[in-house]
């Protein structure tokens, strides 16, 4: 089975482009472009040079020891969170920003969660010396303070926004507003697996130098360049599409998704989407979607300002309808917990996004021959002030 996209911009019956017809003509373009430029060498090598030289890729695949002692299997760690600004999200803005580029935009508009993605976007505007603007929810700008920080002294300018409960979702209706007033000049820097076709299926393949790298690097380590477990968290999706983008079709290796339970699934404070969503549109794409009976958003929550987003990315949503992924839900105890064993058995403080992927070990039982591998997303700077009110 493929379970990658086909040429209507559908994973299954999951994604398509629901746009507003004002921007029909700037998604349609991009949709003509990005294969064509994203695929010629200069780009490539630019992509390439970048990445190696600014970002520090390839990024280092660690075996964890005491972890792995813990859990009774051998456990490589995918350090995202060792790339400059401190997570994956630098891959997928670095291939943008050079696709906006060559197509002749001047401004770039993003919305963020975590900040991590706002972060990773004011970066490459910096490099690229392109105008900035940055969609926040309020709460988020709370509780992610010293991203927004960054953000303007990198010379973004960061929109709070306070609508809705104040948080992702909220930011990504505000910037598709935008993007409505100005589709000539803009491009959306949108930085998950989300949103109308082609962004899901060109977020995974920036994304996808993560999975490239692990073929390569499992092989170094063990000889063999697949892993039996594939893990990581999922807000939107992108570094979980990353993850798992080269062994989608390689049924050797068990897919793992961990998506933020919040205060549980049987509660009305939870960000599980895939254990509670029902089909419908959202941002431009058809996906799973947590909404009431009526098709009213349900307001998602989670102590990661990075999951808690009401819909996923299609592609997840066809890899847990036909079973080729699993999708746990992790609440913010188990995520908060797992993040201490981490920081306390090998030294590594993570994002509290991927402590929802760490959490995900428990909930396993390996075989001593296992090899798994886990994307640490993030690194937990961001995340102290959090950490240190539990």
């Amino acid at each position: 089975m493929d379970y990658n996209l086909n040429d209507n911009g559908y994973y299954g019956e999951f994604g398509g482009a629901y746009i507003p017809e004002i921007l029909y003509a700037t998604v349609e373009k991009l949709r003509e472009s990005y294969l064509k430029i994203t695929g010629d060498p200069a780009f490539k090598a630019e992509f390439s040079a970048l990445l190696r030289d600014y970002v520090g890729r390839p990024s280092p695949l660690y075996f964890a020891r005491r972890l792995s002692e813990r859990y009774a299997a051998s456990i490589y760690l995918k350090r995202e969170d060792l790339n400059h600004t401190g997570s994956h999200k630098i891959n997928n803005t670095i291939g943008q920003i050079l696709l906006a580029r060559r197509m002749g935009k001047t401004r770039i508009i993003a919305e963020t969660g975590a900040g991590q993605h706002g972060v990773a976007t004011a970066t490459v505007c910096a490099l690229m010396n392109m105008r900035c603007i940055v969609y926040m929810g309020e709460t988020d700008t709370a509780r992610q303070q010293l991203n927004v920080q960054k953000m303007e002294m990198l010379g973004a300018e960061v929109r709070p926004v306070t609508s809705g409960n104040k948080t992702l979702k909220d930011a990504t209706n505000e910037a598709i507003r935008d993007w409505c007033c100005n589709p000539s000049d803009t491009h959306y820097i949108i930085g998950s697996t989300v949103g109308p076709h082609p962004y899901p299926d060109m977020v995974a393949r920036f994304q996808s130098v993560i999975s490239e790298e692990v073929k390569t690097q499992l092989a170094a380590h063990i000889g063999r360049d697949y892993p039996d477990y594939l893990i990581a968290c999922v807000g939107g999706g992108s570094n979980a599409a990353g993850t798992f983008y080269h062994y989608l079709n390689d049924e050797r290796v068990q897919l793992v998704g961990a998506e933020a339970a919040g205060l549980g699934v049987d509660t009305d404070q939870t960000a599980a989407t895939i254990h509670l969503g029902k089909r419908g549109i959202i941002h431009g794409s058809r996906t799973f979607l947590m909404q009431t009976d009526d098709g009213q958003i349900v307001e998602p929550y989670s102590i990661s300002a990075g999951l808690d987003y009401p819909g996923i990315g299609p592609l997840h949503a066809n890899l847990a309808e036909t079973g080729r992924a699993t999708y746990l839900a992790i609440t913010d105890n188990e995520a908060l917990a797992a993040a201490m064993e981490l920081t306390q058995l090998e030294g590594i403080i993570p994002a509290l996004e991927s402590a929802h992927a760490l959490g995900a070990l428990r909930k396993k039982t390996f075989r001593p021959s296992d090899v798994v591998v886990l994307t640490v997303s993030g690194r937990g700077d961001k995340d102290m002030e959090t950490f240190g009110k539990v």
